[in-house]
């Protein structure tokens, strides 16, 4: 028997929030982001296993992804 699995992770742009960098300090509009990641078998999504939120740097040299928690992520949108 042939058993066909595998996690496909799909991002989702929410909108911009004011948000200094982590990384570099750069105060800006950052792009916050979820990513869901779904099981799949069969190549059919199934259920969600992981939730993510993140805020984008705009900066061009940096580009840093700060993982934001449910409820910083929330209380930024």
């Amino acid at each position: 028997m042939l058993l066909i699995f595998g996690f496909k992770t799909k991002r989702e742009f929410l909108r911009w929030v004011a948000f200094v960098c982590r990384v570099c300090g750069q105060p800006g509009r950052a792009a916050l982001v979820r990513e869901v990641t779904k099981f799949s078998l069969f190549f059919v999504p199934l259920f969600p296993v992981r939730v993510r939120h993140v805020a984008e740097c705009p900066n061009p040299a940096c580009r840093a992804r700060t993982r934001l928690s449910g409820e910083e992520a929330q209380r930024l949108a």
